[in-house]
């Protein structure tokens, strides 16, 4: 017989996330809500500047929106996901 899965808990910091995760069995928690995340850990030491028409940024700054991130970053993995295929 199947539990029924916990609601993930409210972590206020990176130890109380890494506790968590050490003594926690996670297969009993709901995880149907997370989305992967990428981690941005490499410098950036270049910079882009180019001109776009408006509506093209404001498309950009709405699908950034939609997906909870900042539309520089989401041009940067936009860019990344095609030089990587």
């Amino acid at each position: 017989m199947k539990t029924k899965s916990k609601p993930m808990p409210t972590l206020a910091s990176d130890a109380d996330a890494e506790r968590f995760v050490d003594t926690a069995d996670l297969s009993h928690y709901d995880l149907s809500g997370f989305k992967p995340m990428r981690f941005e850990v490499e410098p950036k030491a270049a910079a882009l500047n180019m001109r776009l028409p408006q509506n093209l940024l404001d498309a950009l700054k709405a699908k950034a929106k939609a997906k909870g991130i900042p539309y520089t970053r989401y041009v940067r993995l936009l860019l990344e996901t095609d030089v990587a295929h």
